[in-house]
């Protein structure tokens, strides 16, 4: 019987040999970075809202932080606007 192979299986083989990682870790590990990385723009201001939020941040600084923070990704949306951020948080 053939084993069934991931497209990510090179990722995953590089992470175990690499680091202290068992197999099934580490293939943990790639999906939930590719999940990350997989975020609309929306879901992430909406989730970095939250966040810094949470942490006691006032809007005006958190709109500035994500603003900051979005041309990092690692497909980098589109410029936003203060405004437009504000929009996607409160529609």
């Amino acid at each position: 019987m053939l084993e069934r192979r991931s497209s990510h299986d090179d990722l995953i083989d590089h992470l175990v040999r690499s680091t202290a990682l068992q197999r099934g870790e580490a293939a943990r590990v790639v999906l939930d970075v590719l999940a990350y990385f997989d975020e609309s723009t929306e879901d992430f201001v909406r989730r970095r809202h939250r966040e810094l939020q949470s942490g006691g941040l006032v809007n005006a600084e958190i709109f500035e932080r994500i603003a900051a923070e979005l041309p990092h990704r690692a497909v980098a949306p589109p410029e936003l606007s203060l405004r437009q951020l504000r929009r996607i948080v409160y529609g």
